[in-house]
């Protein structure tokens, strides 16, 4: 087993985002459900602030954003929704200690990459930050120093847990492309230079060199290739999205000891398999790849295809749950 496999993660985890606003309640249903890899819950249900986009931008550090009816624009200042931002964070992080005294293993946490906050802010003028270069770089700059602090304050609270970073990336591969609109919604930006973007990536990535960290993205064409050549110890993906396009990149990354975040189970309300039905299409993967079985428990987390924001209370709790009864099965019958 190479470093990066299940050693160094659990079998099942959540991707970020559940409904509702308690967090006391959302803390305590990922900490009993995923006992060996829980993550700290993200709840957008609580309006502006608890949204990705605005949790992350509370974390920026000398750079400050507030919520115009476009979305969220850059300012010179901290504002009500810079401040609002924290204290859901800082109510979040409350939760997380409470449900993890004496907690020693891995623990997830997640923020939005540098490329999607790039495509989501607004400049002054009303554009994404996207369409300029010295914008990219101080955002990505201010993203890097914020996520220093705001691992340590983790560190603090879970001493014994082993940190895992995950950066939510569902736009970069529209970046990559030039498909971001402008503001007028008539022309599309550029697309951003592949090195540029991978050189930034690397960076924000190397805020957290001791540990793993995983990049999530839950658009199609994922481009694997560049996230590991990025750093990413792990990807994390919609499975329901790949195509036999995918097969190569997947297989190399395999190999590589790049670990896989497979998302298998839907976000939204509805009727779930049984666990073994849902991890059929990871095993035909792994049979057509002519990867070893033995390697695939090892090599794969499974999770909800992306966030459950959207989903009923109910639903996540019984989404959460069966992303581990499917690990289970995958780990007793990898054929």
């Amino acid at each position: 087993m190479s470093e990066n496999s299940q050693s160094r993660f659990g079998a099942a985890t959540g991707v970020g985002s559940l409904p509702g606003g308690d967090a006391r309640e959302a803390v305590k249903t990922v900490t009993g459900t995923f006992e060996d890899f829980p993550f700290l819950p993200e709840l957008p249900a609580r309006g502006p602030g608890a949204d990705m986009i605005g949790r992350t931008a509370g974390m920026l550090v000398e750079m400050y954003a507030r919520v115009e009816p476009s979305g969220w624009r850059l300012g010179d200042r901290p504002g009500r929704d810079t401040k609002r931002a924290r204290s859901w964070l800082g109510e979040d992080l409350d939760a997380l200690e409470e449900f993890t005294q004496g907690y020693e293993g891995v623990l997830k946490v997640q923020a939005v990459g540098p490329w999607t906050l790039a495509a989501a802010l607004e400049l002054k003028n009303g554009e994404a930050a996207l369409s300029d270069p010295g914008a990219c770089r101080d955002l990505a700059g201010s993203l890097a120093e914020g996520l220093r602090s705001h691992l340590a304050e983790v560190r603090r609270r879970v001493p014994g847990a082993r940190l895992v970073l995950q950066l939510d990336e569902p736009s970069l591969t529209a970046v990559l492309r030039g498909q971001v609109r402008t503001a007028s919604g008539y022309r599309t930006h550029r697309a951003a230079d592949r090195q540029v973007v991978e050189a930034t990536l690397r960076d924000v990535l190397g805020v957290h060199p001791e540990d793993p960290a995983v990049v999530h993205s839950c658009a199609p064409d994922v481009p694997f290739a560049l996230l590991r050549r990025a750093g990413a110890t792990g990807i994390s993906f919609d499975f329901s999205l790949l195509t036999e396009r995918d097969d190569e990149a997947i297989g190399e990354a395999v190999e590589g000891g790049t670990h896989l975040f497979a998302g298998v189970v839907a976000t939204t309300d509805g009727p779930l398999s049984d666990p073994a039905g849902s991890v059929m299409g990871v095993r035909t993967l792994w049979r057509r790849l002519g990867l070893r079985p033995g390697l695939l428990a090892q090599s794969v987390t499974l999770t909800p295809a992306c966030g459950l924001a959207g989903a009923s209370p109910a639903y996540a709790r019984r989404a959460l749950a069966h992303c581990v009864r499917a690990a289970r099965s995958l780990a007793d019958n990898p054929e």
